[in-house]
């Protein structure tokens, strides 16, 4: 009894403070573990039912499981129930197990110390053998240790649209809870990483945050991503695994340390067991009422982010807005004049934004048009790349063509007016100076998408889609360019080769915005990401297309980017730099 009463306590001080993150780091907690009063039979509780079923599915070809489904006895049809799902599902459905969920939600559903809540227990798939000479294939490391949103997508596409034929289940993120232990509890904070829209609550023991499938790569994205509105519950045991992947109990403490220091909503507690579920089954009552405490209270983002770019650059309060929704739903080429007006492409139209307002500029001007930039001369270009040629265009929509003989998919127009075209399929970068010919010279780029300047105009930048770099070339003073090296290094979405970098922004302290899969990657002068900033779109993999990015508003403090729902903006804390505008030289930075 002692144990359990060291237990909670730590448990109990997480609550009372508010947030767990703010809790005192609690002493380990030694075995033996027992199981408590909570998770056995009481008189008087009402009992839920268990069924079994099975699932092939679509998303892992192949795959056969079994799932089980928890009801509370006081689920009422057509009320909305909360949601937990649990990895490895048959471990904990088990009332003669080390976790008893049934029984424990029976305990604390009765006395309204966790909502009614349907359980979901899921069992990895299996693709059977061909023979009894051949092995199945295990899939369970494949769904459970990757870092993509492949797992969330089976779980919210095909499971829970299944139970959901027959129960009520709340759909918010908030209702919603994961758990999971070892490859499990990476899955259940995985599904909850990529879409805390659809899961807030993670329960976690003996994590696997190491090098299996790329979980070792989470303290750093925790640490410089704009944190999610997540609550997350840590156990791990001294003894826990330590192999060819990493170390199971440091990277839970790394896990820890970054959760913390990026101001989640995070508990722990540590004991000294190896790679099993003891102390987590022990623990699982008191975790669970840290978890669902002040339901139904919205889970924030956390307010004690110590996160230095990201508290500097973005306002807590403020988040993406849809300020001008696409009717051709294919909404591009985004730029921002001097004065913070924005424009940008919709299908053929041309639109502009000006005062939060957005009005038809030409309903001819945006047809064809790959990318739109705006002059220090107030003059408004766009490239026509099947036209192989840059225009300006007028208040009227009248075009002037500027250059011809260049298939522009991105390009700057700098204040001195030179021009720095990038043509993806032909892998060119051409410049042309001041009017003049153009010159075109192969980019060591696979696949050009993006071109900036920097702010006092020294440098150029070039992204590759295809890669995980921005290049950088140095402007020579006559516009010419010189020494491009793979400068910028972005991280890249799990399962994928390439960072799908894009088009970029910059700011007044010479920081770098680069549109990405996994959202908007801010980097230092000296080429690091310091920062990534949450997209206005749910899911990397099925919205991989947002188009342009700019500073616009009459400050030049909204960050305005396009996609194919239409353009968003979101208020910041800095200023941004157009190529437009006079060049001046950012703070030196730290090296």
């Amino acid at each position: 009894m002692l144990q359990r009463a060291v237990i909670a306590f730590a448990i109990n001080v997480a609550l009372l403070s508010g947030l767990g993150a703010q809790a005192p780091s609690p002493a380990i907690t030694p075995g033996p573990y027992a199981l408590g009063p909570d998770s056995m039979r009481q008189p008087g509780v009402p009992q839920g039912t268990v069924t079994r079923h099975t699932w092939a599915s679509a998303i892992f070809p192949g795959t056969a499981r079994d799932y089980w489904v928890y009801v509370p006895a006081q689920y009422e049809s057509g009320t909305p129930a909360a949601v937990m799902v649990f990895q490895d599902g048959g471990n904990y459905v088990r009332e003669d197990g080390g976790w008893r969920v049934p029984i424990v939600f029976d305990n604390l559903i009765h006395r309204k110390e966790m909502p009614v809540t349907i359980g979901v227990f899921v069992n990895p798939g299996i693709v059977a053998a061909r023979s009894d000479q051949a092995q199945p294939r295990f899939n369970r490391s494949f769904e459970y240790d990757a870092v993509s949103d492949r797992y969330v997508r089976f779980l919210l596409e095909e499971i829970l649209p299944e139970v959901g034929k027959t129960y009520s289940l709340a759909q918010d993120g908030n209702s919603r809870a994961i758990a999971g232990a070892s490859s499990g509890a990476i899955a259940a904070f995985t599904a909850a990483w990529q879409r805390p829209d659809a899961f807030s609550r993670v329960l976690s023991t003996i994590g696997t945050y190491v090098g299996l499938r790329g979980g070792n790569e989470y303290p750093t994205l925790v640490r410089k991503s704009e944190p999610k509105p997540l609550r997350i519950f840590l156990q791990d045991g001294s003894n826990d695994l330590n192999i060819y992947a990493g170390d199971w109990w440091l990277a839970n403490q790394q896990m820890l340390s970054a959760l913390t220091f990026a101001g989640y909503d995070v508990t722990h507690v540590w004991g000294d067991g190896g790679h099993d579920g003891k102390q987590g089954g022990a623990i699982l009552p008191d975790a669970l009422r840290w978890l669902w405490r002040d339901y139904p209270k919205p889970i924030g983002p956390g307010s004690a982010s110590k996160q230095p770019l990201m508290t500097a650059i973005l306002l807590p309060e403020e988040s993406w807005r849809l300020i001008a929704p696409s009717e051709a739903r294919r909404a591009g080429a985004v730029t921002a004049n001097a004065a913070g007006d924005v424009f940008f492409a919709d299908g053929d139209r041309l639109m502009r934004v000006a005062n939060g307002s957005a009005s038809v500029l030409s309903r001819e001007g945006g047809s064809g048009v790959s990318a739109l930039r705006a002059g220090a001369d107030d003059r408004l270009y766009a490239s026509q790349p099947a036209k192989q040629r840059i225009v300006t265009i007028d208040a009227k929509g009248r075009e002037s063509i500027v250059a011809t003989g260049v298939a522009a998919d991105d390009f700057v127009v700098s204040h001195a007016g030179h021009i720095y075209a990038i043509d993806a399929a032909n892998r060119r970068l051409t410049t042309v100076i001041a009017r003049g010919a153009p010159l075109t010279e192969a980019a060591p780029v696979e696949r050009p998408r993006g071109v900036m300047l920097t702010p006092d105009q020294a440098i150029l930048l070039v992204s590759d889609g295809a890669g995980r770099f921005v290049y950088s070339y140095q402007v020579r003073p006559d516009g010419r360019l010189a020494h491009g090296q793979p400068y910028f290094h972005l991280h890249v979405r799990e399962e994928a080769m390439d960072s799908a970098a894009g088009a970029m922004a910059m700011d007044s302290n010479g920081y770098l915005y680069v549109v990405t899969d996994i959202g908007v990657q801010v980097c230092d002068q000296p080429g690091r990401v310091n920062g990534i900033i949450a997209p206005p779109w749910r899911s990397p993999v099925s919205d991989r297309a947002p188009g342009a990015i700019t500073f616009g508003g009459a400050g030049l403090n909204e960050l305005y980017l396009s996609t194919a729902a239409g353009i968003y903006a979101r208020r910041m804390r800095v200023t941004g730099v157009l190529p437009s505008q006079p060049p001046v030289k950012p703070p030196t930075p730290r090296l």
